[in-house]
């Protein structure tokens, strides 16, 4: 399924995590959402921009389309997690102005 990652400048998630493009990665897809059991994504890329403050809080975010497979487990559709993903593409950040995030 196609899914959306941020990282940090580095291609780094939480933890010093580190990705690179087009290597598969896999967890146990096991315990909550929120856990070392899971990888996660979202389901737009807006979506991701938009809670990045939130969730991961990168100041420099890369945003990343990804390949995700395994389980997958949704959070009321603000995030996914999924037990096997890649990056496939690094692309554009959306732009999302003050009022287009009040809306």
């Amino acid at each position: 399924m196609k899914v959306y990652k941020l990282t940090n400048q580095k291609l780094q998630t939480r933890n010093g995590f580190q990705w690179e493009l087009g290597e598969w990665q896999e967890t146990s897809g096991a315990g909550d959402l929120c856990s070392a059991g899971w990888l996660h994504a979202y389901s737009d890329p807006l979506l991701a921009v938009m809670l990045n403050p939130i969730h991961a809080n990168f100041k420099e975010p890369r945003l990343f389309e990804a390949e995700g497979a395994g389980a997958f487990k949704d959070d009321y559709g603000l995030k996914c997690g999924v037990s096997r993903l890649r990056l496939v593409e690094e692309l554009e950040l959306p732009v999302v102005t003050i009022a287009q995030r009040v809306a």
